[in-house]
């Protein structure tokens, strides 16, 4: 089996973290045995800092695109024509069985129409809520998306969605049956392990995240003001970067809380698991998750972790369980929660425990891997 992954995310050498759910799982795909081609792309008005070169390496291809949201609807006919005789070489080299895109747009379109050259299958897999670009994109624009989206689901052999509220948005935003499978990203445990003995710092907030404003950093901010007074040495460290930063560092100055509040920027995925080894628990309030991968690693490093209910996690977190699940937008639940867990170690090191448990028996990248080529073979009949 030759699988062709078309994808707009994976590891760059200045940023290892971007696309990184990309390379693991083509890297699991690898050992399994199936060949993996991958072309990641990226619009020509955009610099590339260079591959990664701990990612499987990937031929890294520009496409002309209109700059902003406008351009999304006809990204994927301009991808289709950037790419579309490098791929019938590759092709006539070695025949490619199915082609992977992430995104509908444009590698999903891209896709579609590389698919109908080759008379192969292809399918896409949606990595957010976002499933029809109608909210990235507002208007008339934000409407051709959506009509070019479900054209590219319903030409799919599959869509494989990161969770099943993801599917949900999907099959409410098509007219037509959709054939759509889940398939839950996953974590590599040997990465992100648990910390050695109950070495961790005290009372250490972790957060790692985009610095936009579904993520939630502001509630986390303000929930860390009002636990303060009780909690005179906790301390809380965001790892991530965006347009939201300066005013959450001026907020942060606002609530008098700066000496508490760490901003790290973007790091390394070494040192992102190393984070969630040193942490006390685990926060990222965000209130539009299709699943969220770094749950899934502050489970597997056994850190407890708080999430929004009604997002993509809440199929994997069992409130108490084996995390913490709060009300979306929520302050006073979050400030609960944070309470509760930095004054209880015991319910810490269960909750941890268990999502140690959770990951490793269904949400490894393993699973993901098997899961995926048992689609794959589904859809190559």
């Amino acid at each position: 089996m030759h699988v062709l992954t078309l994808t707009p995310f994976y590891p760059t050498a200045a940023d290892d973290a971007s696309g990184c759910f990309i390379a693991e799982s083509v890297a699991e795909l690898q050992q399994l045995g199936i060949e993996v081609s991958v072309i990641a792309v990226h619009p020509m008005h955009h610099s590339h800092p260079g591959p990664d070169p701990k990612a499987p390496p990937a031929t890294w291809k520009k496409y002309f695109c209109l700059p902003g949201n406008p351009g999304l609807a006809s990204a994927g006919q301009f991808l289709h024509a950037a790419l579309k005789f490098h791929v019938r070489e590759l092709h006539a080299r070695h025949p490619i069985s199915l082609i992977h895109a992430h995104a509908a747009l444009p590698c999903g379109q891209a896709a579609m129409l590389l698919a109908k050259d080759l008379s192969i299958p292809f399918v896409v897999t949606v990595h957010g809520l976002d499933a029809f670009s109608t909210r990235q994109v507002p208007g008339w624009f934000g409407r051709r998306c959506s009509a070019v989206s479900e054209q590219v689901y319903d030409a799919a052999a599959r869509v494989i969605c990161i969770s099943e509220q993801v599917a949900r948005q999907v099959r409410e935003g098509i007219s037509d049956p959709v054939r759509t499978s889940i398939a839950y990203n996953g974590v590599d445990p040997s990465l992100f392990t648990p910390p050695i003995g109950s070495a961790v710092a005290n009372e250490a907030i972790l957060s790692v995240g985009n610095l936009i404003s579904i993520k939630g950093h502001e509630l986390l901010l303000r929930s860390v003001a009002a636990i303060a007074p009780g909690h005179p040495q906790v301390q809380c460290r965001i790892i991530g970067d965006g347009p939201e930063r300066a005013r959450l560092q001026e907020l942060a100055r606002e609530l008098r809380i700066e000496d508490r509040v760490h901003f790290l920027g973007r790091r390394p995925r070494s040192e992102v698991a190393a984070a969630m080894r040193d942490c006390t628990l685990f926060a990222l309030p965000s209130w539009y998750e299709g699943l969220g991968c770094v749950y899934l690693e502050a489970m597997s490093a056994e850190r407890p972790a708080i999430a929004c209910r009604g997002q993509g996690i809440e199929e994997v977190i069992r409130h108490g369980e084996n995390g913490w699940l709060i009300e979306p937008k929520n302050l006073d639940d979050l400030t609960t929660a944070l309470r509760t867990l930095l004054s209880d170690p015991p319910l810490r090191e269960k909750l941890g425990r268990n999502g140690r448990q959770t990951v490793l028996e269904g949400c490894t990248l393993a699973h993901q891997a098997t899961h995926l080529l048992g689609l794959y073979r589904e859809c190559l009949g």
